[in-house]
């Protein structure tokens, strides 16, 4: 037991809330079925409290800064900093009339995540222990496979999951389709047979054309097709689900930002696997209120990205599937932290329960040059 827990319940105030921008250029030009990009953008929030400092982050523009800035650090500040959820639950009034899914939900993220770290870090203990894990650790997918790359690159990154220990990866697709059955044959080439090969077309395909292409992929062992269709296309994913070919789950859900998106995409039967972005979907809390509602209906939920959060949040989750080890967070995050969690020899993040918190510290020195605001 703590020292903390032993004296009682006594309130932390969080002293303040600070955020800054970077931009990190990517090592390669990216591409997916329906965009571009040279460069990802992470949003950083510290939380203070006592001697203590809470790390939370997402992926997203400047403008969510400013909305962490302007609209909610001054409801956080003051409030205790043992119980994040009170924060999460204000932070939820406050960007009313702002309009919740998208930059007000990633900002709220980045501070929930930083609240759960820093109360965390208060109580001695590691996140996925603060946030009542069920699960030592988190089985993790290779993704990246973009639309960008030639054979040679795209074949060597999937090799070199592989040869870690990873089971599963996951390419790009959708963008040129003539093309995709070439990329397939190389993937599934360079990864052998026993390797669980995933797609996402990104919502570049309609239903039809996505049904076709689901055939054709089927005919590789391809077992994971992620948004098919668009995101939105509800009774599209549906079809999808319906029809598409035994032994191939149709996910999406990473474009959720708040509890009625999820609970509409599950009452559709529009995925066999939902997935949640807890940088997206307003944080740990968000992540932890849809994980509920995949228990209620026996699904299993995939985490999307971010791995070093998400490592510890998939502890928690009951019906868990795997994380999305995201190739452009996994190079930004060994990048900007020291202590970030590595695949085991299994293709499993662990966390370190004897590291409080999430475990990571910012490397400021380093990464100082990307600071955009």
């Amino acid at each position: 037991m703590t020292d903390r827990a032993a004296a009682g319940p006594a309130a932390v105030p969080v002293q303040r809330i600070e955020v800054a921008t970077y931009r990190f250029p990517t090592d390669a030009p990216e591409s997916d079925g329906t965009f571009a990009w040279d460069a990802t953008t992470m949003v950083l929030v510290r939380a203070h409290a006592e001697d203590e400092v809470g790390i939370g982050y997402t992926y997203a523009g400047p403008a969510v800064a400013t909305v962490v800035d302007h609209s909610l650090s001054d409801v956080v500040q003051g409030r205790d900093a043992l119980t994040p959820g009170a924060s999460w639950a204000a932070m939820q009034h406050q960007v009313r009339n702002l309009g919740k899914p998208g930059i007000a939900a990633q900002a709220i993220a980045a501070v929930d995540i930083a609240l759960w770290d820093l109360y965390a870090r208060l109580i001695g203990q590691s996140l996925s222990v603060a946030v009542g894990a069920v699960h030592d650790g988190v089985p993790v997918y290779g993704s990246g496979g973009f639309t960008s790359y030639d054979d040679q690159q795209l074949a060597g990154q999937l090799a070199g999951w592989v040869e870690a220990g990873i089971p599963r990866v996951k390419i790009k697709v959708g963008r040129e389709p003539d093309r995709d059955e070439h990329r397939i044959t190389v993937s599934r080439n360079a990864i052998g047979p026993d390797t669980e090969l995933y797609v996402d077309a990104n919502g570049a395909h309609q239903r039809k054309q996505a049904l076709a292409w689901a055939e054709r992929f089927a005919a590789h062992d391809v077992r994971w097709f992620e948004e098919p269709v668009s995101s939105d296309d509800l009774a599209g994913l549906r079809l999808l689900r319906d029809r598409g070919p035994a032994g191939m789950d149709i996910a999406a859900g990473e474009y959720g930002y708040d509890l009625p998106y999820f609970h509409q995409m599950l009452d559709a039967g529009a995925v066999d696997c939902l997935q949640v972005d807890a940088t997206r979907c307003l944080g740990v809390s968000g992540a932890l209120r849809v994980s509920a509602l995949t228990d209620a209906r026996s699904i299993d939920l995939s985490l999307h990205c971010a791995p070093q959060i998400s490592a510890h949040v998939g502890t928690a989750i009951w019906h868990l599937r795997h994380l999305e080890y995201f190739h452009d967070h996994s190079r930004i995050e060994q990048l900007v932290f020291d202590g970030v969690l590595q695949p085991d020899s299994d293709g499993v993040l662990v966390p370190d329960r004897s590291r409080p918190g999430l475990g990571v510290t910012v490397r400021e020195s380093d990464i100082a040059d990307y600071r955009v605001n």
